[in-house]
């Protein structure tokens, strides 16, 4: 009975280092590429509006996020959702909507203009 204790305490204390570990991890990333200087706050407000399905991102805001890098956007994105206000989301739907965003504004950037 103690070695279910400890074995229940190893497992609790390695999900939670790993959480932790995962936090410092976006936090390095959005450091080492100074993501947080990247946007302007209306942008990423925008883009963030689009993956919780509040409202469309605009072709201004497409060209920035795309400036700002797939990197900084996934790291945002999941330490975002670290954030106990966010518990209740479901972190699949959300990666899943922010790579929609993502991919959606690259091809709008990659697309010719049509011509006048």
């Amino acid at each position: 009975m103690a070695s279910l204790n400890v074995y229940s305490v190893l497992v609790v204390l390695f999900l939670t280092c790993g959480a932790l570990m995962a936090m410092k991890e976006n936090d390095q990333i959005i450091k080492e590429n100074n993501c947080e200087t990247k946007m302007g706050l209306p942008c990423v407000l925008e883009a963030f509006m689009s993956i919780f399905n509040i409202r469309s991102i605009s072709n201004k805001c497409c060209g920035e996020l795309v400036v700002f890098g797939k990197v900084c956007h996934s790291a945002l994105v999941k330490r975002t959702l670290e954030d106990p206000i966010f518990k209740g989301l479901n972190p699949a739907t959300i990666i899943a909507k922010s790579i929609q965003t993502w991919n959606n504004c690259l091809a709008l950037i990659d697309s010719p203009s049509p011509s006048a």
